[in-house]
């Protein structure tokens, strides 16, 4: 019986990688125009909810998303998430129709043909520079005059598999502050269960998400970076609490 289960698993993860890989290469050309002008991203961003889709489908995922507040479409916000999964780029594509641009590793854009638009459309950052950390304020920025969000993981990344909700990061929150945006949390229950970063795990089933009330940041200053940081975190991390009861 274990001889199964660890073959459906490999199976599943190669299946992942070819959900992942598969639509890219079949899209290709029309995702390759879609970054020709910074001003097309709301269309790339469009393809890219469809691709994350298939991805969640394919791979058995039922999502439920709900909602407490909703994000207007004339608006820019910085929406953030826990982060336990390879699929938590998929769910956060599906669960927010507003177009946003996501801040992340540097890493990522090593994976083929998926990494040639990750960094191309993306705000990277290498956690381990200073002078990295603080240009992300800057593209975050420019992104920001276009119109579009910014989505953050702000535990700055994955957590070990024992631990519910990592300390926050401080960048989030400073950027929202700065540019008066509110933050939306997003709190992501099941996603640890479908497909963590352990090879051997997950499977097929529900992926819950829950869109909280929106923290104002329009009175804050950068005094207040950290106290909105607790208060988000806080948030969150009662709503992981009540999904495991």
């Amino acid at each position: 019986m274990k001889l199964f289960k660890y073959l459906f698993w490999i199976l599943y993860r190669i299946w992942f990688y070819i959900l992942v890989a598969l639509p890219i290469f079949i899209m290709f050309p029309i995702l390759l125009i879609s970054i020709l002008k910074e001003s097309w991203y709301p269309y790339f961003f469009k393809l890219a909810r469809f691709w994350a889709k298939i991805i969640l489908i394919g791979m058995g995922f039922r999502w439920k998303i709900e909602s407490e507040q909703t994000p207007e479409t004339s608006k820019s916000y910085m929406f953030i998430a826990n982060h336990t999964s390879m699929t938590d780029i998929m769910l956060m594509l599906v669960s927010i129709k507003n177009p946003f641009v996501f801040v992340g590793k540097k890493e990522l854009a090593k994976i083929p043909l998926f990494g040639f638009f990750y960094k191309r459309t993306c705000i990277l950052v290498d956690r381990s520079s200073e002078k990295s950390r603080k240009a992300v304020f800057l593209r975050a920025q420019k992104r920001l005059k276009t119109g579009v969000s910014i989505c953050i993981f702000p535990e700055g990344g994955v957590p070990e598999e024992h631990i519910m909700l990592d300390e926050f990061k401080d960048g989030a929150f400073r950027l929202a502050i700065n540019h008066h945006i509110p933050i939306v949390p997003i709190t992501f229950a099941d996603n640890k269960k479908r497909l963590s970063y352990t090879f051997f795990s997950g499977g097929p089933g529900r992926m819950r998400a829950k869109i909280h009330e929106f923290l104002l940041t329009d009175d804050l200053t950068a005094h207040d970076t950290k106290a909105l940081n607790e208060k988000a975190r806080t948030v969150i991390l009662k709503q992981l609490q009540k999904f495991n009861t």
